[in-house]
């Protein structure tokens, strides 16, 4: 009863705050949308050759190779952008982009192929069921599945012989929609089984009892059992990472869509509640990048945390029953205009970008309150999905 008055309590403020917000302004998913294809188009005219844009950079887009973890998001916003606005234009470019990164198929040093080639050549063949995409992507699920471990049931993240045992981390849920994809498309249940293993341990090994996450967790590789959990990109062991949060929530949303298995609903919506009612959470809801900064309000925000928040309510709406559901509708919708009104990048000079203030490892004073394109990716997504929602 205690936990069921709560969510009622966060829902009747939620929907307070929608209809002061909605007195103020409605979110145009249409209008935005269309501000973003009159930008981005004009970026891409002006790129000489095709290159994989990051981030930015002293007021210059910092580009990145088809190796990089960050590959994927700007084909996969190019896919959108021609599934929003079905002219040859947006294929034609998706196409080019996307197939920069077919020799990713064959990584196996790493984790990151769901980002690079389900956000890529996944939406691709989602929207041509071009067979040679299906190839790229089967074995690029095969590449992901070889960093698989039988004993500690996880997909490891990175290769660090001599600081890591076998890290995990909670960046690494977003993968598992990869292999659960390929293992529908291919008949071998062994993809799935994988993915709801990583999905499983990581709930039991990665989350405090107030349903934070950690970002990292190292597997002894002789026992299977965790070794240590601390981070690598947050503040300190036992902080709140902003974009780890919504990494958790946004994986175990879409584990639950894909299995209905009840556990991974029922550990979304305890990452969302967790998160949205952070006594550090700001009232326009766009995250501190560190939720346990001491810094706070003279810290930076993260942008990309707030969007893949966004994209992850929206979809776990879908699940939900009555005021719940509205509650997490509003509240995402309210992220999105919120980042569209006070969060654009407003260099005319430069528009392959859309968002700002994002912030990659502030640790290491990398990609510190500048654009970065997984932002975009998943502001654009969640955009499409509240349109879908109307």
């Amino acid at each position: 009863m205690f936990l069921k008055g709560i969510v009622i309590c966060f829902s009747l403020c939620v929907l307070v705050m929608s209809c002061q917000y909605t007195n103020r302004s409605e979110l145009d998913e249409k209008y935005i949308l269309n501000k973003i294809s009159d930008r981005l188009h004009a970026g891409i005219l002006e790129l000489d050759t095709p290159r994989l844009p990051r981030s930015v950079e002293g007021g210059k887009t910092r580009f990145t190779s088809p190796r990089s973890w960050t590959s994927g998001f700007f084909p996969g916003i190019l896919w959108m952008m021609a599934s929003y606005e079905p002219h040859k234009k947006w294929s034609n470019e998706a196409h080019k982009y996307t197939e920069l990164l077919e020799n990713v198929k064959y990584e196996t040093g790493h984790h990151d192929l769901g980002f690079m080639l389900y956000n890529s050549y996944g939406l691709g063949y989602s929207a041509t069921y071009n067979p040679a995409y299906k190839e790229v992507l089967l074995t690029g699920a095969a590449s992901l599945a070889s960093r698989y471990d039988t004993l500690i049931a996880l997909i490891k993240s990175w290769d660090r012989p001599g600081k890591w045992q076998y890290p995990v981390i909670i960046d690494n849920m977003m993968n598992l929609e990869f292999l659960l994809w390929a293992g529908k498309e291919s008949g071998d249940s062994t993809f799935i089984e994988m993915a709801i293993s990583h999905a499983d341990e990581t709930l039991k090994n990665h989350f405090r009892p107030d349903y934070s996450s950690y970002h990292v967790v190292d597997y002894d590789t002789a026992t299977g059992e965790p070794a240590w959990r601390g981070t690598h990109q947050g503040l300190n062991d036992s902080s709140d990472w902003a974009r780890g949060q919504a990494w958790g929530l946004y994986g175990y949303t879409m584990m639950y869509k894909e299995t209905g298995h009840k556990r991974y609903l029922n550990q979304a919506k305890s990452i969302a509640h967790y998160l949205l009612n952070h006594p550090n959470m700001p009232e326009d809801l766009i995250p501190y990048w560190d939720l346990k900064d001491p810094g706070i309000p003279n810290t930076h925000k993260d942008v990309s945390a707030a969007a893949i928040t966004a994209a992850a309510l929206l979809q776990l709406s879908d699940y939900l029953k009555n005021d719940q559901q509205l509650a997490y509708m509003v509240t995402a919708r309210k992220i999105l205009a919120n980042l569209d009104q006070s969060y654009t990048y407003e260099n005319e000079d430069n528009r392959l970008f859309y968002l700002d203030h994002s912030v990659g490892s502030k640790p290491k004073n990398g990609e510190v309150g500048v654009p970065i394109i997984y932002a975009d990716y998943y502001f654009l997504e969640a955009l499409m999905r509240s349109l879908e929602r109307r």
